[in-house]
């Protein structure tokens, strides 16, 4: 029998309180002149379901005295004082950080401009270098508080303290592109955080832009991968012409509560999707022991060897939870997961393009053959979805935006998985090594909408994936339940 792992820090029972001081957020610009232009954001960038921030942190440890982690020449600041001996020790990190954001704005300079919207909600991004928000706070708490190497993992404790944000009500539109804090701790260690407009980027251009300032940190005269704009790319044929089924947009409910400032209300969402519940937090780790024992469970002998481990986790765990809500057996769900669509295109999208190139195919189904079928069933239904995206699906996505007036993917009744594992948050190196922990800021779990899996590593040396999930409560009980069945009677 394989038994459920769960990280240590989910059974603590005192939770960690500590205290922020906070400088006064400031604007840091482009250290040179920029243009000044309209940038148009693609067709695929503009949707409905885009139009917020997404948060990200970062904790590094303190490097260790006379480390250069691994730097041909030290963070820029080092450099330009030619003081290589104590390059990262005697280093501020909220300074070569700050530094370092205002040498990349340069070259990714549409972050520091603020959005427009044009004729047909329209998003462009007006490069009025007025800059990103930067904060710089201390924190009276160690690094190690938050976990030792196998726990430091979401939902992080005093979040709100660590990630300074703009209230949800203040929208995109007009509003600073990026916000970042660089926290001190006690130990010497620090943390990044940051608040992006998603319409902007999505996680993989986030990291690259990450790795931009990381380069300039490190004392590089320019970012290792030049940016690429040319979201003309992605916008819609002329005349739009959607070829392909998308019924990841289809009955999308969540378009009739859109509040000012084209922003979704998502607590006024929740209650609309299903009535206030007590919504109980787990995350679950797979490792290869839990991925053999899910193997084991395809009836169809053929499945197990073509499916990917990201195919067969996402369909056991839509199995169970469609199981655990106890759904109508006519009703109709899905399960929407993000596909990276740069490298379908012919030619692929250029290195360094930097926007929105994600699809969110759904595979969709009646509860009923979900909860009755063998999980080689729902494995097929999502190898069907994953397959269909091509150069052409996207085409058609982003010309079902323009002739639907950009609306928000469907959540009713949908389930969102998204793996950043591979992605790259935990190799962003600003000089002092790669961070002991990268990934979301939350605990990776929209409650009873969306999961994002991140990288983690057990108590017994194990890699794997940590899936995080939010429940009403008694549905958590039978989804721990069903997925425990879903583990049993492995050799």
């Amino acid at each position: 029998m394989v038994k459920l792992q769960a990280p240590d820090h989910e059974h603590q029972s005192s939770p960690l309180v500590f205290t922020v001081r906070k400088a006064e957020p400031e604007l840091v610009k482009p250290v040179k002149p920029t243009p000044r232009e309209l940038k148009p954001l693609s067709d695929i960038d503009d949707q409905q379901g885009l139009r917020f921030r997404q948060g990200a942190i970062l904790f590094y440890r303190a490097a260790a005295a006379g480390s250069q982690s691994g730097m041909s020449c030290g963070p820029a600041t080092a450099r330009r004082c030619c003081n290589y001996d104590k390059v990262v020790v005697d280093l501020d990190p909220v300074k070569v950080i700050k530094e370092a954001v205002a040498e990349a704005l340069v070259y990714y300079y549409p972050w520091a401009g603020r959005l427009i919207e044009g004729a047909d909600r329209k998003l462009i991004v007006d490069c009025t270098a007025e800059g990103v928000v930067f904060v710089e706070a201390v924190a009276d708490v160690k690094l190690d508080q938050f976990g030792g190497d196998h726990n430091l993992r979401p939902p992080f404790p005093c979040l709100e303290e660590l990630l300074y944000d703009l209230p949800k009500s203040a929208g995109v539109i007009g509003c600073p592109l990026l916000l970042l804090q660089v926290t001190r701790l006690k130990c010497g260690g620090f943390t990044v955080a940051l608040s992006a407009t998603h319409a902007i980027t999505d996680a993989i251009g986030l990291v690259q832009f990450l790795n931009a300032i990381a380069d300039m940190a490190r004392g590089d005269m320019a970012p290792s991968l030049l940016p690429v704009w040319q979201r003309e790319l992605l916008n819609a044929r002329d005349p739009p012409r959607p070829t392909c089924t998308h019924l990841e947009y289809e009955d999308c409910s969540i378009n009739n509560i859109i509040i000012s400032n084209n922003i979704i209300d998502h607590d006024q969402l929740q209650l609309q999707l299903q009535p206030p519940l007590e919504m109980v937090f787990r995350s679950f780790f797979f490792g290869p022991t839990e991925i053999s024992a899910l193997r084991d469970k395809v009836v169809n002998p053929a499945v197990p060897q073509s499916c990917s481990t990201f195919e067969l986790l996402i369909a056991s765990l839509w199995r169970c939870r469609t199981i655990a809500l106890n759904i109508d057996p006519n009703q109709e769900v899905r399960l929407l997961f993000a596909v990276n669509a740069r490298p379908k295109f012919n030619p692929p999208l250029p290195q360094g393009y930097y926007g929105n190139a994600c699809a969110f195919p759904a595979a969709v189904s009646v509860a009923g053959n979900i909860c009755r079928n063998p999980l080689s069933y729902t494995l097929e239904l999502i190898k069907t979805a994953k397959e269909s995206v091509t150069e052409e699906y996207m085409r058609s996505v982003a010309d079902l935006m323009v002739i639907k007036g950009r609306p928000h993917f469907t959540v009713e009744q949908t389930y969102l998985v998204s793996d950043i594992t591979r992605l790259g948050f935990s190799e962003v190196d600003f000089g002092w090594g790669k961070p002991a922990y990268g990934g979301p800021a939350n605990n990776g779990s929209v409650p009873d909408v969306a999961s994002f899996f991140v990288a983690f590593t057990n108590s017994k040396g194990e890699t794997g994936k940590l899936v995080p999930l939010s429940l009403p409560a008694p549905a958590m009980e039978i989804f721990v339940k069903e997925l425990q069945e879903l583990l049993d009677n492995h050799a």
